[in-house]
């Protein structure tokens, strides 16, 4: 399915979504690194020296650090791990605004044999199609080059999405990590909380991220109604594709036979605009599949949102009939409307 993900949008921005969105995580280094490229990129730079690119990096890891994990409790961190030395430099770094020479070090030793040599890659032993930089010089002076395909990503229209992208996906693995709320998020997925679009894990009620961004980007950065980009100042709105009213409107005539249409598979994030003129209005054929490939691909991604969308498959119980079951999901769905 990240095949087809692809191939809906064959782009730089594609590929840098499967890479942050999709990829398997056992740490969040990947997400520091991201953000550090995407500043760098952002201001048009062709190259920085591995140290300058470290900084950010290990400022990025030392902001969520203060907050939440960034491995997974149950695993315990050696001393040579490089979070467990962030913690040991993060008081001095936070005080100084910038990595001590120690935490600097360390991520100048450690990003090459790590995190950046795993960027690219992709579940199934498979890589991005498109590639965002490059190693080049000696061992002495470490140069980093920033491919136009990530420059022009990061000065594109979606770029400040690109961004909430990211850090919502941050967000959601480290609460995955998070002792008692991990378990959490593994057994039971997330809520969404409608009032304030935000995604919460179930345990405590708490907030995790935006609804908007943590959908958006496996539709591409479009909005589901009319398929154009939701640009950083556009109006947006979290659609109900299959209207919430007709779970009321239906319940009094022969009963509701379908599913929750208030929870995460069938919500949407949309252009104000858009939503408010398709009001309550049964969706189209042409939006149907574009929910359905939205869905199969948020089954690629690691829990907890796949988790999330696996209980809505498993409460409409499908059984094994013919084809991808998202599909099959919504055309039970529409049945219900009949």
């Amino acid at each position: 399915m990240t095949v087809d993900f692809y191939g809906t949008q064959p782009s730089a921005r594609t590929s840098w979504r499967l890479a942050v969105l999709m990829g398997a995580n056992s740490r969040t280094y990947k997400f520091s690194l991201g953000a550090a490229l995407l500043g760098y990129a952002a201001q048009d730079r062709t190259e920085v020296t591995l140290e300058e690119l470290a900084a950010p990096y290990a400022m990025g890891l030392l902001a969520h650090l203060a907050e939440a994990p960034q491995a997974p409790s149950s695993q315990s961190l050696r001393d040579s791990d490089f979070l467990a030395l962030a913690k040991q430099e993060s008081e001095e770094s936070t005080r100084l605004g910038h990595p001590t020479d120690r935490l600097l070090h360390a991520a100048v030793k450690s990003m090459p044999e790590m995190v950046m040599q795993k960027f690219h890659n992709l579940r199934g032993g498979t890589q991005t199609a498109h590639r965002f930089y490059e190693l080049a010089g000696t061992s002495s002076k470490r140069i980093v080059r920033l491919t136009a395909d990530l420059r022009g990503m990061a000065q594109g229209e979606q770029a400040s999405g690109l961004r909430g992208e990211l850090d919502a996906r941050w967000n959601i693995v480290e609460s995955s990590f998070a002792a008692g709320i991990g378990r959490s998020l593994m057994a039971e997925g997330v809520a969404v909380d409608l009032q304030t679009l935000k995604i919460t894990d179930k345990l405590r009620r708490r907030s995790v991220t935006g609804v908007i961004e943590a959908l958006v980007g496996f539709q591409h950065g479009r909005c589901l109604i009319c398929t154009q980009p939701i640009g950083p100042d556009d109006k947006t709105a979290v659609d109900h594709v299959f209207p919430f009213s007709l779970m009321k409107r239906m319940s009094g005539v022969s009963g509701w036979r379908g599913p929750d249409l208030d929870v995460m598979w069938n919500l949407a994030p949309a252009h104000k605009a858009c939503n408010s003129a398709k009001s309550d209005r049964l969706p189209t054929p042409q939006e149907l599949h574009r929910l359905a490939q939205r869905n199969e691909a948020i089954m690629q991604s690691p829990h907890p949102l796949r988790r999330t969308l696996q209980l809505s498959l498993r409460d409409m119980r499908l059984g094994s009939g013919v084809g991808a079951p998202w599909p099959r999901f919504l055309r039970q769905v529409q049945t219900s409307c009949d």
